[in-house]
This record gives structure tokens, sequence and C-alpha cells, in this order.
């Protein structure tokens, strides 16, 4: 499953990128907190998807068809 690492990588450079710009903003309170939030949960959310397509996948590739 290379994908997964790939995904995981993006969403920690997305969320590395999004912490770093609400560092610079100065009245980043409650949407700093939204924002990682969000990051996190989208990170998960992609990790689940790979997760079941690559089950998915393995599951279709061993039927008999013959």
């Amino acid at each position: 499953m290379p994908v997964l690492p790939e995904l995981i990588r993006v969403a920690a450079g997305v969320l590395r990128a999004r912490l770093a710009a609400a560092r610079r903003a100065r009245d980043a309170g409650y949407t700093t907190e939204t924002v990682v939030v969000t990051a996190l949960l989208v990170a998960l959310a992609i990790a689940a998807i790979a997760i079941i397509v690559a089950k998915v996948l393995d599951k279709a590739n061993s039927l008999d068809l013959g």
C-alpha cells in the first residue's frame, strides 16, 4: 500500500503549513484550533478511505470468477 504513506505525508505537510500560517496571525485564537482539528479529521478520513479501498480491492482481486 504505497498510497497510504504518501497521503499521510501530504496531510502532514498541509497541517504544517496551516499551523505555520496560524502562528503568523495575531488574532488566531479559536480559528487555529478549528483549522488544526479540521486538518486532523481530514487526514484521518483520507487514511480510512485508503485502507477501505485497499481492502475492497484485495477482496475483489481474490474472487474466483472461473
